[in-house]
């Protein structure tokens, strides 16, 4: 149901914050990913490897990649188990996780304009439906869902095959490389689709926001200090019955003036918290 009011500003920040949130817990994975088994050789005792190998080895893939690469501290760990990588897609899960919820928002946010909530227009990217001329489908938001749900899925595969480590060996190595890297590329490739073709050039509806801030019932909450719980409610069920604004039955059924409930009703203010 209705609720209290955001500011536009305030649910971009949410998702802006989402998104560095994640950027930061992948990029504090780095130093563990980048963390070799090379030199361990068959199963981590570093058998018929000469034992400067891993060192050079690191070394050399580090100056032609640009990245910092390190020997493991246990070869025997990296080559049995593939916790590190089970642990990073979990992170590109969570990654989805926000990308769907954002893509979801825009979803909600571009319905209508009729039967929706019309608060925004996305960018018109196709030239409509196959059998309904005019319709516009928010085919980058339904695009960066299919994404989540593949990385959700691609998270689940490499779970199991993390589990599948027996002794010294995962056998299920390949397994993992293939679906960590594509999760990586394909979540790269939406976030950009997703930030360039759908946030970066919604359109806000500002009369329809307007139109429905001054009929939500709900801002009487902000009555309630004043007045109390059950008449705040009282006067909100009426409002909601007539299809009125809030300060129109709140002038009615109070004795504060239209321009003490302006002050109070206020949604800048609202948006903003305290009493």
């Amino acid at each position: 149901m209705d609720a209290m009011p955001v500011r536009l500003s305030q649910s971009l920040n949410c998702w802006a914050d989402q998104i560095s949130q994640n950027i930061q817990r992948l990029t504090s994975m780095q130093p563990d990913i980048q963390s070799l088994a090379q030199g361990g050789t068959a199963v981590g005792t570093g058998i018929n490897a000469h034992p400067k190998f891993s060192n050079i080895f690191n070394k050399t893939l580090s100056d032609i990649t640009g990245l910092i690469f390190t020997p493991a501290t246990n070869f025997f760990t990296h080559i049995s188990s593939q916790d590190i990588a089970v642990a990073l897609s979990g992170q590109l899960k969570t990654t989805a996780v926000s990308i769907i919820k954002i893509a979801n928002d825009l979803r909600w946010m571009n319905s209508g304009p009729l039967a929706g909530l019309g608060e925004i227009e996305l960018e018109a990217l196709q030239p409509g439906s196959s059998i309904m001329p005019g319709k516009v489908n928010p085919v980058i938001p339904e695009a960066a869902a299919m994404v989540g749900a593949q990385v959700i899925g691609n998270d689940a595969a490499i779970t199991i095959a993390g589990q599948s480590g027996n002794f010294e060996l995962n056998v299920m190595l390949p397994l993992v490389a293939y679906n960590l890297l594509s999760s990586i590329e394909i979540l790269a490739n939406v976030s950009v689709l997703l930030a360039d073709k759908a946030i970066a050039t919604f359109i806000v509806k500002e009369e329809k926001l307007a139109e429905v801030l001054t009929r939500n019932p709900i801002l009487v909450t902000a009555l309630n200090p004043i007045i109390g719980y059950e008449k705040a409610a009282k006067i909100a069920k009426q409002a909601y019955a007539d299809g009125r604004p809030i300060i129109d039955v709140a002038e009615e059924y109070t004795d504060l003036s239209r321009d003490e409930l302006k002050q109070l009703l206020d949604p800048q203010k609202l948006t903003e918290g305290g009493l």
